[in-house]
C-alpha cells in the first residue's frame, strides 16, 4: 500500500492552522465593540473600522482555507480508497 502518512500529516497541519486562525479570529472579535458610535469625533469609530477590516481579512483566508482543507481531504481519502481497493484486487489475484 503507498505511503499517505505525509500528506495526512500536512492535512492535519492545514486543519490546526485553521483552527489557529479561528482560535485567532475569536480574539481579535473580543476586542470589538457591539456599541456604534456616530459622532465623527470619537476615536472609536476608526477602531472599530480597523478591527472589522482584520475580521474580514481573517475570514477571507479562514474559507479560502477551509475550501482547500476540504477538497485536499476529499482527494487524499478518494487517493487511499482507490490504493486499498488496488492493493485488495492485486491480493485477490495472485
Amino acid at each position: 500500500m503507498g505511503n499517505f502518512t505525509t500528506y495526512f500529516v500536512l492535512w492535519g497541519v492545514l486543519a490546526l492552522v485553521i483552527i489557529g486562525l479561528a482560535v485567532y479570529r475569536k480574539m481579535v472579535a473580543s476586542k470589538e465593540d457591539d456599541t456604534i458610535h456616530l459622532s465623527a469625533g470619537e476615536s472609536a469609530i476608526s477602531q472599530q473600522s480597523a478591527i472589522a477590516e482584520q475580521l474580514a481579512a481573517i475570514d477571507r483566508w479562514g474559507k479560502i482555507l477551509t475550501v482547500i482543507a476540504i477538497v485536499a481531504g476529499l482527494v487524499l481519502g478518494g487517493l487511499y480508497l482507490y490504493q486499498v481497493w488496488v492493493d485488495q484486487a492485486r491480493t485477490i489475484a495472485q
